[in-house]
């Protein structure tokens, strides 16, 4: 579970990259649940968007049905775009800020 410390970091972090998956009117197939889950081993992060015109989900449902899918957590979903996160456990390329210990 992140905090909202790191989920602010990982929004940040989100700012700059580019949208990598694409939930459009096939919806979400096993092809995108594998492309997600194959981007997330290499990245840690990605950004996602829905076709709102021809999807038959929100972007709120893809991004909770595909961090489902693939062990990962929802950082953001504003609009029709979503940003997923999972730590890779072999190499990880993100460091997130400790979580206080602070009203524990």
């Amino acid at each position: 579970m992140l905090t909202s410390k790191q989920r602010a970091y990982l929004r940040s972090l989100a700012n700059s990259i580019d949208t990598i998956v694409i939930v459009g009117k096939s919806g979400l197939s096993d092809d995108i649940a594998k492309q997600t889950d194959d981007a997330l081993t290499a990245r840690e992060i990605i950004k996602g968007k829905v076709l709102t015109e021809t999807c038959p989900c929100s972007s709120r449902e893809a991004a909770d049905t595909l961090a489902e899918q693939t062990g990962s957590e929802v950082v953001q979903v504003i609009g029709s775009k979503f940003v997923l996160y999972r730590r890779n456990e072999k190499e990880p390329k993100i460091t997130l800020p400790k979580a206080s210990r602070k009203g524990m």
